[in-house]
């Protein structure tokens, strides 16, 4: 068994491109904060419980045959849909509120800088326990 197959750290995988996919989102919301009828879009929070059992029942697929059925993508595996009502719509019926998107992507940022400094301490304490630690 590889450290990348621990529960652990395929939880950080999931989370980080869970958070890399709603930084596109909303940069697709700030980007559109002009356009006429253009709502702004989300996707759904990540389950803790829903995480825990994807990792408890990982299969593996192996495509040796270009005939053979591959994985989907993994850039957007997270459904998006319309974000939560905004307190403000222009008169366009434009629902971008930029201020609320730009604290959404500093929110995620922030969110993606915290899970990066997790895998690394996680990683760091591998190396010690093998004995290859930096002290």
């Amino acid at each position: 068994m590889s450290i990348g197959d621990s529960a652990i750290f395929g939880m950080m995988s999931e989370k980080m491109s869970w958070l890399a996919q709603r930084q596109r989102v909303l940069s697709q919301n700030i980007a559109n904060a002009d356009t006429p009828n253009y709502k702004a879009r989300d996707i759904a929070k990540l389950s803790f419980s829903d995480q825990m059992a994807q990792q408890s029942m990982k299969v593996n697929l192996e495509v040796t045959n270009p005939q053979h059925v591959s994985l989907p993508d993994a850039n957007d595996k997270f459904e998006e849909g319309t974000a939560a009502s905004t307190y403000e719509t222009t008169i366009s019926e434009n629902g971008v509120v930029l201020e609320e998107q730009m604290m959404k992507l500093g929110s995620t940022a922030g969110d993606y800088n915290m899970a990066t400094n997790i895998y690394r301490k996680y990683l760091a304490l591998h190396r010690t326990a093998l004995g290859r630690g930096q002290g």
